[in-house]
């Protein structure tokens, strides 16, 4: 199944937060965040610019985002897309949402992680 995937604008934080530490009010969820919470840390995806110094935190990310939605019967679909990435040699960071699903890719691996989707048989759609 060929998929259609959006490159976001902007650069992308992944910050490590203290467990339990709710959603900080520089956290601003546009025009794409994700936070979740875990017994040993709190995690935030956001645009780089936001985080705060101090914050523990890797910058450079770029967003990939596969055009949904997709019904939680469909298998495979993010699969589809981390094979070619992991044959590829790029690292990735996914995050999930209801109706979809979203990749980072550091910066320095946008091309090789694009010309990979691209191969496989997906769409990439980059301005």
């Amino acid at each position: 199944m060929a998929l259609l995937l959006d490159v976001c604008d902007g650069e992308y934080a992944v910050c490590r937060l203290p467990a339990g530490t709710p959603a900080p009010a520089w956290f601003d969820p546009q025009p794409f965040a994700a936070i979740s919470w875990a017994a040993d840390e709190t995690t935030l995806v956001c645009r780089a610019g936001q985080v705060p110094a101090g914050v523990r935190s890797e910058t450079g990310w770029r967003a990939l985002k596969l055009r949904g939605p997709f019904a939680f019967e469909l298998t495979g679909i993010l699969a589809q897309v981390l094979v070619p990435l992991a044959q590829a040699g790029v690292g990735i960071f996914a995050v999930s949402t209801f109706d979809t699903d979203y990749v980072l890719i550091k910066q320095a691996q946008l091309e090789t992680a694009i010309d990979a989707l691209i191969e496989a048989g997906h769409a990439v759609h980059h301005d």
